[in-house]
């Protein structure tokens, strides 16, 4: 993979970002598309933007506006309390996002010559969202490369990971600290550590919490423990 491209679908938020420095360590060109769907924590892009800058990859930014009008909830509703029923979807579940987003990346991709596309979607942590699930990325994948003649590899880097086990593998890529100051998880659009009150905020901050008491706990017995942090102190220039 080394020598291939890939197109990261990019929010600017924890999981996403996490996959952006995972795809730098493994793919020799990277390129970064973000979607606008007036969603409620809009703030979101322009932080996503900083990011690629910051990271040195191409970044672009699709106008979705269109969903925003089939599927009016309380993530493209700023009016609307946020909302999850027992036995129902959150009402923070954008019907056909991940459906849209990923078809429109290998679109993109195709243009490009790049076969891989990196997706943060984790069913592990992931709210009830059935476009989360790995059956649905494994159908989705089968029916792009049908409709375009091709051989996409959809990679879900997070699948199989609860939050925790995702700040640590941002800690083993060297992003611990870039990414818990640097991008948007809260629906209300703050960044860092956001509201601390939304569900995005309140799931981001029991994982940071449970990977942060693992990690002092494995650090704690040794004498003369050295830096506890799984972080490398490689960029991710070195690492490309």
């Amino acid at each position: 993979m080394k020598q291939d491209k890939a197109v990261v679908v990019f929010s600017g938020g924890q999981d996403s970002t996490t996959c952006l420095w995972w795809a730098l360590q493994q793919f020799k060109e990277v390129e970064a598309i973000s979607f606008d769907y007036g969603q409620r924590h809009h703030t979101e892009l322009k932080h996503a933007t900083r990011i690629a800058e910051e990271l040195n990859v191409r970044h672009r930014i699709l106008d979705m506006s269109l969903l925003n009008q089939l599927a009016p909830n309380a993530l493209t509703r700023s009016d609307m309390e946020i909302e999850h029923e027992d036995g129902e979807l959150p009402n923070t579940f954008v019907d056909g996002r991940n459906l849209l987003f990923i078809s429109f990346a290998a679109v993109y991709a195709r243009q490009l010559g790049a076969k891989h596309l990196i997706v943060g979607v984790c069913e592990t942590d992931f709210s009830g969202y059935p476009d989360c699930r790995d059956v649905f990325i494994k159908s989705l994948n089968v029916t792009l490369n049908l409709s375009m003649d091709t051989s996409f590899v959809i990679h879900t880097p997070l699948m199989w990971l609860d939050k925790a086990q995702t700040w640590r593998m941002a800690d083993e890529l060297g992003a611990l600290d870039f990414i818990r100051e640097k991008t948007v998880t809260c629906y209300e659009g703050l960044v860092g550590d956001g509201c601390g009150a939304c569900p995005a905020c309140k799931l981001r901050r029991a994982g940071l919490d449970a990977y942060l008491k693992e990690r002092d706990q494995n650090c704690a017995p040794r004498p003369q423990a050295q830096e506890c942090s799984a972080a490398t102190s490689e960029t991710v220039e070195a690492s490309r």
